[in-house]
């Protein structure tokens, strides 16, 4: 069974491979033009410079999705760079700390085993995370630091590739998780400090990057988006 679209808007599920660069709101204002449909939403952002998987729901119906897909786990290739720690924990902060310190292959094994299954996660102070009705990220611009609680997330992380200063590794995480807290207390754990240079999503639950349209794309205005839209039964939210 397939949903219909109607002849006013398109509607259904778009995955796109968000270049690098590109805002997530971009892409919105991007999908807005090209479908002629206000009502657009995503089941999770990436940051500019991150690039991959982007599943993005279109119209009334789907946005209503949100909730249900962004629970989903996620799957992602991250780099990381060893002796500079930043701010904001990834490639766009400011440096606050630079170290010499070379850690070994078994060093970084090690440090790694204490990020696998169920850990203690403490959200950066660059991040969109409400505290008190404020968002961290706008406190963070203004120099302010306060206590963050902590939350329990879900992780699995691979170590693929280690040529200092850059390690790879493989990450399969949980709702709510933040990869780059992930690289700067990993950074911390081994005493030389490290930041998030590179982060690629390649799935978001069932939706893998093999099936992503590439977001530079959508700057075409000739593309027609219909015929990548997704319309299986079994994507509806519940309750349609």
């Amino acid at each position: 069974m397939k949903l219909p679209i109607t002849n006013d808007q398109m509607e259904g599920l778009l995955l796109i491979d968000k270049p690098a660069g590109r805002t997530s709101f971009s892409l919105i204002r991007s999908l807005r033009k090209l479908t002629q449909t206000k009502k657009i939403g995503h089941a999770g952002t990436l940051d500019p410079f991150a690039t991959g998987v982007m599943v993005m729901l279109i119209g009334r119906e789907y946005t209503r999705l949100s909730d249900q897909l962004l629970t989903q786990d996620k799957e992602y290739l991250a780099k990381l760079s060893f002796g500079v720690t930043t701010d904001t924990f990834d490639c766009e902060g400011k440096v606050v700390a630079r170290s010499k310190k070379v850690p070994t292959l078994e060093e970084i094994e090690q440090g790694l085993i204490k990020f696998q299954g169920e850990i203690e996660q403490v959200p950066p102070m660059f991040s969109a995370k409400k505290v008190q009705g404020k968002k961290l990220y706008e406190l963070a611009r203004k120099g302010v630091v306060i206590e963050r609680a902590s939350a329990k997330v879900q992780v699995f992380t691979e170590l693929l590739e280690y040529s200092y200063p850059h390690l790879l590794i493989r990450v399969v995480c949980s709702k709510g998780t933040y990869i780059r807290s992930l690289a700067h207390d990993l950074g911390c754990e081994l005493g030389c400090g490290a930041h998030l240079s590179e982060l690629r999503r390649t799935r978001s639950g069932i939706f893998t990057i093999d099936s992503c349209l590439d977001g530079a794309l959508l700057d075409d205005t000739s593309l027609d988006i219909s015929t990548y839209l997704r319309h299986e039964d079994h994507f509806k939210p519940r309750g349609i």
